[in-house]
């Protein structure tokens, strides 16, 4: 009877955990700090960041040269 019990108050317990929100891909979660290995570049539907593994955040890519200059390149 005892164990019913523990195993009734556990599930209750269980089931008044709120659900993590998912964010980027599901690859992400949302919170309000996130942890010193993750990293975040976007917000969640809330006021919470979506929190990244830095492996699962894609490579920004580079952007062209946009200042008119020629670079490089020399000029006869």
């Amino acid at each position: 009877m005892k164990l019913l019990l523990l195993v009734l108050t556990v599930t209750l317990l269980l089931a008044q955990v709120t659900p993590v929100m998912k964010c980027w891909s599901k690859l992400g979660r949302c919170r309000t700090t996130c942890k010193q290995s993750e990293v975040f570049y976007i917000l969640c539907k809330t006021e919470f960041k979506c929190c990244v593994e830095p492996k699962n955040v894609h490579a920004k890519p580079e952007l062209p040269n946009t200042d008119g200059s020629l670079g490089s390149s020399s000029a006869i």
